[in-house]
């Protein structure tokens, strides 16, 4: 019986037959009449009406969609009187939603047609979930579903597990034996489909555990392992495929778990991957599974006897299965001119991608053994199917097995450039493949040590008849191109182009649309070079942007405006002369006339406007009018979302590309990636505008800044936007400073509305390599503004954002050492990378921290002590830290203060003094640079406060230049500073000093400083004083002193004046010493230094 008055009934039967009707307007009708009439105002009675027709309703087709309008309409949000948004189901006044829950277990229990049960079971799971979520109880439901999974009737048992599967977090918290009971008798059910649902359950309960709470739950593997052995010999590829999923989703949370049992997993893995009666899917699953454990615990599957051998095997035999073996399937391949329309789920190409994650997963080491034991004897087989996959796994490898193969590239080599002039077409697409990907993976040795044999054995294949090789072979070129210095390039333009253009001429436009793609890459690589075949190609180009705009040729005019504007900027703005204006109008009419908005013209315009305006400069200005309004309309796009509500939509999005799908509260949503990639771009092309054009940009910053760079910061659909925004910034700042000038109102004004919501996004960014953006974004845009750009509340604002930051921080670092603790040494092998990625992130958020204060305290002097003490127990943590790290971080701030706080900085002494001291004695040589650089900061600018503290700290810095090899890679930073630190003391702080001249005939035989260019100044200017006054220091050594200065004029690390002044008065030196340098030169430098250094000295 109906709760619910029957007239109240009887509309709602009615609306649910209009929202099912074949006739859109009716159902448009039903659709607002639904939502203005039912959702917005009575949404309690239309849920108690829907769950009583999950029941009563007459058909199973309308209580199926009864199920799903609730569940649509319960997790709809809303508004409350106070404001808050919930979701309608958990903000219904408890007694209402008691009596539809107990309505809608009912129907649960009740209902006997599978389809429909299941719809109701999602509903059901949805309304936990909102409890689960929102910490409120719903008592009833775990006795109803045991109940169920006890039930007589499986259809009622699978129901149960499909209900847990989809809201686990109702059962994660409940007691451990029941919920192993439940599960166990899952497992072992009668009903396949029991068994798979209790699988699909399981894991996803298992993926919400903790790692400390999974082991309890290990006993159960061998049961969920046994069910698989029964499906494969029934020769059910749905359900094993269910099944292998299933085990994706547990290997991905807990690997290990696997450990007693994984080599018999292997053995039934690969003899799934073998069988060919089972459909290429489920085999597929079976592959993954395996590449799974590659990616989140190799060193099992190292460890494993078999894994290794049988997968590369297996990916090996997959990689063979290329469609049939006839003339007419090959005429088939080399006809298709759509090159998208390879499928990503053949066997093949699931095969080459696992050999790409084994190699990057379990290195060389691992997999070339077994790899290059099949290898060369598939090179040499009669089947083209098998070279062909040799050359596909080369390239597949090659990325992760980079250094081991390094050593073998004559070899390898050996083996792939035969294969360009192999019988078959597609092993020579195939080699083609090879080389290309090699030339990537092993650039630039690649480039540097084989371009000969690689580039004479390409070129001929731009002759082949097929045009699939053809093609590929520019393809290839394009890889081994970009990575090529143009002095190798060179010698090999006029037969590379002359090929490149007979492929202009051929009748298949992929091939020409190739060509052009190749021409361009090899122009930016060749720059200047280039300018010789200008004259040649640039009219062919602007024969093509002059063409109708047919569809067919839309691609093709959009490599001919890339590659026009790629030699633009190779070759030059004089040497494009006249042609400039015709590129520039012929951009302007192609851009006037797309109206489709799927035209690749469009995109590919956006990169080609940036780059005449990198050629034009200033002489761009006029376009702007032209080419703004389509590319802001693009950097303002707002992110295009949809909410996926049925299984059917989630599997439509899933098919299509340019779209991303992300779980949500129980829901899927799909945002559409291609939308974020356009935006991504137009907001680089910004970059560069304001870039190149600067303060001629002004006219459109204010409004950029407001709509696109200030939200592109908290854009947290795409990181990308994100980080491009962040670059954005500081680019309109310095296009309005260079417009308005540095103290300007205009200026000013922009800045009051960026800087709060800088400060906004460096206390509110959750993800570490985001925040470290924002740090960058936050010092540029202050070094931009200059003095005095913060007020006392921006500053402890950005103290706070600090604060918070340094609290997340340290949380990892406890996080990090709780779980080195507690992992084995195998965990450890595997999480290495992660580990090492990790401390790395946040490596880089501490040094764009530091930046930060810099820019502060170089902006802001004393003023902004009073904010930085704040964080003074943080600071004193860090520099006496064991991690180094950290007291990198501490020592770099405490440099920042001595340098622009001056004298103030004494307020600080002893806690400054003892961590440079203690620094300089540090094992790490960024510490030891750190300490020295700030003790020549406190000799510069700490004034006669610091006198005797830099007096003391003479020792110390001696000691950082007397370690093993001082000048060494490792250790030359830390000596050079600690050389200029001691030469600031002489010269600026020396009141302490005891014995100056014993101070400087050592510090003599701490030069030369050859790679620190803000330190050579500070040495060599001291040397020259010592020079002028001819100080024994230098006049008993000139030889020495010529040898030393000569190494720094060679490494180019001083300038101007000071350089001029440093070799006038070593001239002197050797006159008034009667040194000839000429044999000092031959000794120590080779004929091209020689000539460097005597341009100084003459």
């Amino acid at each position: 019986m109906s709760v619910l008055p029957p007239e109240v009934a009887a509309e709602l039967t009615q609306l649910l037959q209009a929202l099912q009707s074949p006739d859109n307007s009716i159902r448009s009708q039903a659709e607002d009449h639904l939502q203005n009439n039912w959702t917005a105002t009575r949404p309690e009675i239309l849920l108690m009406g829907l769950a009583e027709q999950t029941a009563l309703a007459q058909t199973s087709s309308l209580r199926s969609f009864a199920a799903v309008i609730f569940r649509r309409i319960a997790s709809k949000t809303r508004k409350s009187d106070q404001g808050d948004s919930s979701e309608i189901f958990v903000s219904l006044a408890p007694e209402q939603a008691q009596v539809i829950r107990q309505k809608l277990l009912e129907s649960l229990a009740s209902e006997s047609d599978r389809l429909v049960r299941n719809k109701i079971g999602d509903a059901v799971a949805d309304v936990a979930r909102q409890y689960s979520e929102n910490n409120g109880q719903w008592p009833e439901i775990l006795g109803v579903l045991f109940n169920l999974s006890m039930s007589n009737d499986p259809g009622q048992r699978e129901t149960a597990y499909r209900v847990f599967a989809a809201t686990p977090g109702i059962i994660e918290k409940q007691h451990e034996a029941a919920v192993m009971d439940a599960f166990g008798r899952g497992f072992k059910d009668a009903s396949v489909s029991v068994q798979l649902a209790a699988m699909v359950a399981f894991a996803a309960f298992f993926r919400n555990l903790t790692k400390k709470a999974q082991p309890k739950y290990f006993s159960l593997l061998p049961d969920v392992l046994n069910i698989l052995p029964p499906i494969k010999d029934s020769h059910d590829s749905d359900d094993l495929s269910k099944a292998l999923l299933a085990l994706i989703e547990l290997a991905e949370s807990s690997p290990k778990m696997f450990k007693p049992l994984f080599h018999t997993l292997v053995g039934f893995s690969i003899g799934v991957i073998q069988d060919k009666e089972l459909t290429d899917l489920c085999r597929q699953n079976a592959l993954e599974l395996m590449a799974t454990f590659a990616d989140y615990a190799p060193s099992m599957c190292r460890k494993d006897p078999s894994y290794t051998n049988d997968m590369i095997t297996q990916c090996l035999s997959l990689m063979t299965d290329l469609g049939d073996e006839d003339d007419e399937a090959v005429a088939e391949w080399l006809s298709n001119d759509d090159l998208d329309s390879e499928e990503s789920d053949a066997n093949h190409v699931a095969g080459e991608q696992c050999m790409d994650r084994l190699a990057n997963k379990l290195g060389g080491d691992t997999i070339l053994g077994p790899t290059f034991h099949w290898l060369p004897r598939m090179m040499t087989s009669m089947a083209w199917k098998d070279r062909h996959a040799a050359l596909m796994a080369l390239s597949a490898i090659s990325e992760g097995c980079r250094d081991l193969m390094l050593k073998e590239l004559d070899k390898v080599l050996e083996l792939v450039v035969p294969a360009l002039k192999d019988s078959h077409p597609r092993v020579r697409w195939a080699g083609c493949q090879a080389l290309g990907q090699m030339s990537t993976d092993f650039a630039p040795t690649m480039q540097k040590q084989y371009y000969d044999v690689i580039l004479k054995s390409i070129i001929p294949v731009l002759n082949s008849p097929e045009g699939r090789v053809k093609a590929h072979a520019a393809a290839a070129l394009v890889n081994f191109c970009e990575e090529a210095e143009k002095s190798i390039l060179e010698p090999y333009l006029d037969d590379l182009l002359s090929h490149l253009f007979q492929l202009l001429q051929n009748d298949k436009r992929y091939v020409q649309e190739q060509a052009l793609s190749t021409i361009a890459t090899i122009a930016d690589a060749a720059e200047a070079a280039f300018s010789k075949y200008y004259d040649t190609l640039m009219p062919l180009l602007v024969s093509v942007l002059q063409r109708e705009n047919e569809k067919e040729f839309r691609l093709l005019r959009a490599k001919a405006m890339e590659c026009a504007t790629l030699i633009a900027l190779a070759v030059g703005k004089e040497r494009l002369g006249t042609d400039t204006l015709t590129l520039v109008d012929l951009l302007a009419n192609i851009q006037r006339n797309i109206t489709d908005p799927d035209d690749p013209q469009a995109q590919y315009l956006m990169h080609c406007w940036g780059r005449m305006c990198r050629v034009m400069g200033t002489d761009f200005l006029r376009f702007l009018p032209e080419v703004m309004p389509p590319l802001v309309e693009l950097a303002s796009a707002k992110a295009d979302i949809q909410l996926l509500d049925s299984d059917d939509e989630i599997e439509q999005f899933q098919q299509e590309d340019g779209w991303e799908l992300v779980p949500l509260k129980g829901k899927m949503i799909g945002i559409r990636t291609s939308t974020m990639d356009d935006k991504h771009m137009a907001i680089e092309l910004l970059v560069v505008y304001a870039q190149t054009l600067e303060g001629e940009f002004a006219p459109y910053v204010a409004d950029i800044m407001e709509k696109i760079a200030l939200p592109g910061l908290a854009f947290f659909f795409h990181d990308p936007v994100r980080f491009i925004s962040a670059k954005l910034v500081p680019q309109l700042l310095s296009s309005y400073q260079k417009a308005y000038g540095p103290g300007s109102n205009e200026l000013r004004g922009l800045w009051a509305g960026t800087v709060d919501k800088l400060l906004e996004v460096l206390t509110a960014e959750p993800a570490i390599d985001a925040l470290a953006e924002m740090y960058q974004c936050f010092y540029e845009s202050v070094g931009v503004i200059g003095k005095n750009s913060l007020t006392l509340e921006h500053m402890n604002k950005f103290i706070d954002g600090v604060q918070s930051s340094i609290d997340d921080y340290r949380d990892r670092v406890a996080q990090r050492e709780e779980e080195r603790a507690g992992a084995t040494a195998e965990d450890a092998e595997d999480e290495a990378e992660d580990l090492l990625l990790a401390i790395e992130d946040d490596q880089t958020l501490l040094s764009d921290m530091n930046k930060a204060f810099h820019s502060i305290f170089k902006n802001h002097g004393a003023a902004f002590l009073q904010p930085w003490e704040r964080l003074m127990p943080t600071y004193e943590n860090f520099l006496t830290s064991s991690d180094p790290t950290q007291r990198q971080w501490g020592l770099c701030i405490m440099d920042d203060v001595l340098e622009y706080c001056g004298p103030e900085s004494v307020r600080y002494a002893q806690l400054i003094s003892t961590a440079l001291l203690e620094g300089c004695k540090d094992p790490s040589a960024a510490i030891r640079q750190a300490a020295a650089y700030g003790i020549g900061v406190a000799a510069h600018h700490g004034g006669a406060p610091w006198s005797q503290f830099l007096a003391t700290s003479l020792p110390y810095l001696f000691q950082v230049t007397q370690v093993p090899d001082p000048h060494g890679e490792e250790a030359v930073y830390a000596t050079e500073n600690a050389c200029a630190a001691i030469a600031k003391i002489l010269h600026f702080n020396k009141q302490g000093v005891a014995d100056p001249q014993a101070v400087v005939n050592q510090w003599v035989n701490t030069l030369p400083v050859t790679n620190d260019e803000e330190a050579a100044p500070y040495a060599y200017g001291y040397l020259v004083e010592l020079i002028e006054q001819q100080n024994p220091a230098v006049t008993s050594q000139v030889d020495k002193i010529f040898v030393n200065v000569a190494q720094t004029l060679e490494a180019d690390m001083i300038h101007g004046q000071l350089a001029a002044r440093v070799a006038t008065a070593v001239r002197a030196l050797l006159v008034a010493a009667n040194v000839d340098p000429t044999p000092l030169l031959q000794q120590h430098f080779s004929p091209a230094a020689q000539e460097t250094i005597r341009r100084h000295f003459t």
